[in-house]
């Protein structure tokens, strides 16, 4: 039986793995498939597919787009998306300024908690990726300031911590209409995290097509939780390990997989979404 992970990052984002070692690690889990969902950016994917296509890997081309409400951040990954649109690449570009000036936010903030960064070593730590708290989380523990990036967050740079910097730039609406925009289907990341689950049918009335019922986050209970929900409301059930290389102590890749026939599912309702709406 053919297993995918939908939920995979690369250095594009906050991932350690470089899109050769995230396609060279899927291959050896025995993964026949992978979504590259880098924190709104979309610079793995080629490089992934390039891989992917000498190594027998299928590369689903994905995101994760940042979305807040007023109390909370939500995470929404579209698959299947035709990321070569010009209006969508330059709508990344934006998101990626907004993410520098919230690192610069976050260090004015630490200081105040008498943790001095220096901005630069933040984005070093980024390199080519699109910066975010898990950058700000190792330049904290490089400084000594706490022994774990689990720490980091619960103590400074976690949702409502006092270094957390809320600064809405799309609502979950906005998202979801971008990633079907783009002809992508959108998924509702990691719900347990959102710690709300009547978001899922205001969701479900801006165009959201899936939950996340599977992430390492979400235990037996949780699982099945969203199975029911996902059943009642008629939702796609995604799952993945969110793999971010050693960003997150360890290579969580494969730890959490999905029977490939879910991929088809996705292809075709991907399908059917671009030829409704022209794209």
């Amino acid at each position: 039986m053919k297993y995918a992970d939908l939920h995979v990052h690369t250095f594009y984002s906050d991932s350690t793995l470089s899109p050769e070692e995230v396609v060279h690690t899927a291959k050896e889990k025995g993964l026949a498939a992978i979504a590259i969902c880098d924190h709104d950016s979309i610079d793995g994917i080629e490089p992934c597919e390039q891989v992917g296509a000498r190594l027998g890997v299928e590369i689903i081309p994905a995101i994760e787009v940042t979305a807040e409400k007023p109390e909370v951040e939500i995470h929404v990954l579209g698959y299947f998306i035709d990321w070569k649109k010009d209006w969508f690449q330059k709508k990344l570009k934006e998101i990626q300024e907004w993410r520098v000036g919230r690192v610069y936010k976050m260090v004015d903030k630490l200081k105040d908690c008498n943790i001095k960064l220096d901005p630069k070593e933040i984005f070093n730590l980024a390199g080519k990726g699109s910066v975010g708290r898990l950058h700000v989380a190792r330049a904290i523990l490089k400084a000594g300031k706490v022994k774990t990036l689990k720490e980091a967050f619960d103590k400074y740079i976690g949702f409502l911590k006092p270094c957390y910097v809320l600064d809405i730039r799309f609502s979950p609406q906005e998202a979801i209409d971008i990633i079907l925009k783009v002809g992508g289907i959108p998924v509702l990341a990691h719900p347990y995290i959102i710690g709300n689950d009547t978001y899922i049918e205001e969701f479900i009335t801006y165009g959201l097509k899936g939950i996340e019922v599977y992430h390492i986050e979400h235990k037996n209970s949780v699982v099945k939780r969203y199975e029911s929900i996902a059943r009642q409301h008629n939702l796609l059930m995604t799952g993945g390990s969110d793999c971010h290389g050693l960003g997150k102590g360890r290579i969580l890749m494969g730890s959490v997989k999905v029977p490939y026939e879910l991929v088809d599912k996705l292809r075709d309702e991907a399908k059917a979404l671009k030829e409704n709406r022209g794209i």
